[in-house]
């Protein structure tokens, strides 16, 4: 018996040194360095230019949805192996191609935090161009989404370290859940069923409407009739600048659905573009739709940006990662 205390013991300790270690390093390594949206690709020039490029730059420079103008996912740049330095080792986000013949494990990584924080590396070993071609084919929306999450998380963690915590209390007591908003946010409306925050400045507005409804308990989530609850809310609170206008989400194209999960809630997410009714404003929107924790109600969190003399999709994954904070109060 007192060999076996003696032994967890020891055991304890081991694991609370390497955990200390662990945090260490991590305090240790640099600030990543970049502009976000921004992935370096370490990739020979000949398979740059070549098959292996052309499917990097399909998967990640590909347009990003539902803006008015064309963007790229992120912008990809190259760089060699041979010149892949300590400078550039601190870069944000990191695709590293390593093909070789030699190779006895091929596949593809996913890492975080590999030498700067923080960091997101994702590393395809192949023994040819045509097994790395193939790997990325296969796992190239994973490999986007895995940079995607990670630029959100930075904005995440940059939210709670700045955090307006006048906030807390209202969305609580709306969703039951709580939103993550970084200082600058200030609340446009507060009513039982209806939260509206803004960041906005002379020429960029980025928005946040938290809202809740009576859910029917079937068909929720349905397109049509998640739409017009949603339009309903909206004409009913979100005026525009003149009478008989308001918000409305736009049909000229139509938004998508996408039914998600993400730290184990289920929402259905909505992606298109809003307008105003009766007037020429508009621009890109997400909203996140789910059940209160009851089942009682339908949640949605939604967030648009109008920016009209400027690019937007940095804005609007500003204000998208602001929904990804959302978590249960308790």
């Amino acid at each position: 018996m007192k060999r076996n205390i003696i032994l967890a013991a020891s055991a304890a300790a081991v694991l609370l040194t390497l955990a200390s270690c662990g945090s260490r390093k991590a305090a240790l390594l640099p600030n990543v360095s970049g502009k976000a949206g921004e992935v370096l690709a370490v990739i020979e020039r000949e398979q740059w230019e070549g098959d292996l490029g052309t499917e990097i730059r399909d998967v990640l420079s590909k347009d990003c949805p539902y803006l008015a103008q064309r963007e790229p996912l992120f912008n990809v740049s190259n760089v060699p192996g041979g010149s892949f330095t300590n400078m550039f080792k601190v870069h944000r986000n990191i695709l590293i191609c390593n093909i070789n013949p030699q190779l006895q494990e091929p596949g593809v990584l996913y890492r975080h935090d590999q030498w700067a924080r923080p960091q997101a590396v994702v590393q395809i070993n192949a023994v040819d161009e045509a097994e790395a071609v193939e790997f990325f084919r296969q796992d190239g929306d994973r490999i986007a989404e895995f940079f995607e999450q990670a630029e959100r998380d930075r904005i995440i963690d940059n939210a709670k370290l700045y955090e307006a915590r006048e906030f807390l209390e209202p969305v609580a007591r709306l969703s039951g859940g709580v939103l993550h908003f970084p200082s600058g946010y200030k609340l446009k409306k507060d009513s039982e069923d209806f939260i509206w925050t803004a960041d906005d400045k002379q020429y960029v507005y980025q928005d946040v409407l938290i809202f809740r409804y009576p859910a029917s308990g079937e068909g929720d989530f349905e397109d049509k009739t998640l739409l017009g609850n949603i339009n309903r809310t909206l004409k009913d609170n979100v005026p525009g600048m003149f009478e008989n206008t308001y918000m409305t989400i736009s049909t000229a194209i139509e938004p998508a659905f996408t039914s998600l999960s993400y730290k184990g809630r289920n929402f259905m997410q909505v992606r298109g573009f809003w307008e105003v009714e009766n007037d020429y404003m508009g621009g890109p929107f997400v909203a996140h739709a789910f059940y209160s924790r009851d089942g009682k109600d339908i949640i949605v969190l939604y967030a648009f940006v109008y920016a009209p003399r400027y690019d937007k999709r940095r804005y609007l994954r500003q204000v998208e990662s602001l929904l990804y904070s959302f978590e249960w109060k308790d």
